[in-house]
């Protein structure tokens, strides 16, 4: 163990036991390597980058959906709390526990390869649980087109945008990095070659044309450079002393999860 253990937590989930060890320790401060990117999130893409780079989503619960489905319908089929109900339960809780561990290994390794080669990122402050509010509304005031947005919400939750986040940021921080949260709004309207901001700018979901100058390209990589720029603005801002930025720690706490 490198550290002093801080703290042991022995849990289980679906069907296997799980030891974590946390420790803390005194680490360097790392260099940073690379420079600057911005990142635009989406469903049809997970992640475009400024630079170009696209990241495709895994959709952990839709390739796992069917399967899930045909589990719980079996579970409601089953006397409540026999012994026949209860490995139809653990099925269940399998499929969960499969789709889980998918959608954080891809995380992982997505997070883990944006903050090892960028000294600093920059990220749309996403209300994730606002986005994926229920259009079902009322009886008095039914919502429109619930079944799209009901997909819509289904697959925004599917993404693990929240969880990215969290993830960048502590991997950035462990590396030197740092991450930078901005303003979503206009970031997918405004031309990054003339400024022009109109809704007309984006007539699909993936192409981008600009009204004013006709400049044409992607809309989530158009998303991804004004992100970069509302990023570099943000930090000119901090440096300022215009806004204060979030207070960096001195310690790193590492988790070890093993097997049991």
């Amino acid at each position: 163990m490198l550290g002093e253990v801080k703290q042991v937590t022995v849990s289980a989930c679906g069907g296997k036991w799980f030891v974590s060890i946390q420790t803390e320790r005194e680490v360097k401060q790392s260099l940073p390597n690379g420079g600057a990117v911005g990142i635009d999130m989406g469903v049809v893409r997970f992640a475009t980058l400024s630079d170009g780079t696209a990241y495709a989503p895994l959709n952990s619960f839709r390739r796992h959906e069917a399967a899930l489905r045909r589990a719980q319908q079996a579970m409601s089929r089953k006397v409540k709390f026999s012994n026949n109900w209860k490995k139809a339960k653990a099925r269940v809780q399998r499929i969960h526990s499969r789709i889980g561990n998918a959608r954080r290994d891809f995380l992982h390794k997505t997070s883990a390869a944006i903050s090892q080669n960028h000294a600093m990122v920059c990220i749309e402050d996403l209300q994730v649980r606002n986005m994926s509010k229920s259009a079902k509304g009322s009886a008095e005031q039914p919502g429109k087109r619930v079944r799209a947005k009901s997909g819509l919400n289904k697959s925004i939750l599917d993404q693990g945008w929240f969880e990215f986040r969290r993830q960048l940021d502590y991997k950035l921080a462990w590396n030197g990095g740092y991450l930078i949260a901005v303003p979503p709004r206009n970031t997918s309207r405004t031309c990054p070659c003339c400024g022009h901001v109109s809704a007309d700018n984006r007539q699909t979901q993936a192409e981008f044309r600009c009204m004013e100058c006709g400049f044409e390209e992607n809309a989530d990589l158009v998303g991804a450079i004004n992100i970069l720029r509302a990023g570099h603005a943000r930090l000119a801002c901090e440096v300022s002393g215009a806004v204060v930025p979030p207070a960096a720690g001195t310690h790193r706490s590492d988790s070890i999860g093993l097997d049991a």
